[in-house]
């Protein structure tokens, strides 16, 4: 007579084993986190570093910025309004003449969580009165989800959350999306999904676009 095998945990396939962990992360609600993590070091390995344009890579130090062009060019967003954590509302083109560096995000969005603590570092090297940070959170679960994500991680960049609806040009068919803005109001960087933004180009674009 055949003795029974007695059962291990052993003899689970693989693939159950991670559907379960990844059952589990989910109805936890950190399976966003742990995702985030693994796309966090594919950035680490540099192949994912944003593109600025070639063109721009390197502007002119010495160029100057015409008040009057950029008093008169209309803003990319012109008339879109947003709210920042503490409630008050602010006018996307109140930033006309600042170097403007937009993020699209949402806390459920896995490579924008991964891409985050690199802004935050590229924002702590930038940022400044004429370089203007907008981490636009698209969440629909309200405002005190986004401060409590954004308290819990200690990020201090600005975040806003759109309080009227978002522009045609900021429209986009992934999250997270990136513009950079120049002083003039124009789009003149678009990535769409996650990306290293602390890099010496990213650094050098957004510097020498600076008005002088």
């Amino acid at each position: 007579m055949m003795k029974k095998k007695k059962f291990s945990i052993k003899d689970i396939p693989g693939w159950a084993v991670m559907l379960g962990i990844f059952g589990i992360l989910y109805l936890t609600g950190l399976h966003t986190e742990a995702i985030g993590q693994v796309q966090r070091i594919l950035l680490a390995t540099g192949i994912k570093n944003a593109d600025v344009p070639e063109t721009l890579q390197h502007p002119d130090a010495t160029a100057v910025v015409d008040a009057a062009a950029v008093a008169t060019t209309e803003m990319a967003g012109a008339g879109f309004k947003m709210v920042d954590l503490q409630g008050k509302q602010v006018a996307f083109e109140s930033l006309k003449g600042k170097v403007v560096f937009l993020n699209i995000w949402a806390t459920w969005c896995p490579p924008c969580i991964a891409e985050m603590p690199n802004i935050q570092k590229l924002y702590e090297k930038v940022g400044s009165d004429n370089i203007a940070f907008v981490m636009l959170s698209v969440d629909e679960g309200g405002m005190e989800k986004v401060k409590k994500y954004i308290d819990k991680k200690g990020y201090t960049f600005p975040v806003y959350l759109p309080a009227s609806q978002l522009p045609q040009e900021f429209q986009s068919n992934a999250i997270p999306t990136t513009f950079i803005i120049s002083p003039e109001g124009k789009i003149v960087a678009k990535q769409e999904g996650m990306a290293d933004y602390n890099t010496p180009e990213v650094v050098a674009f957004l510097q020498g676009m600076v008005k002088k």
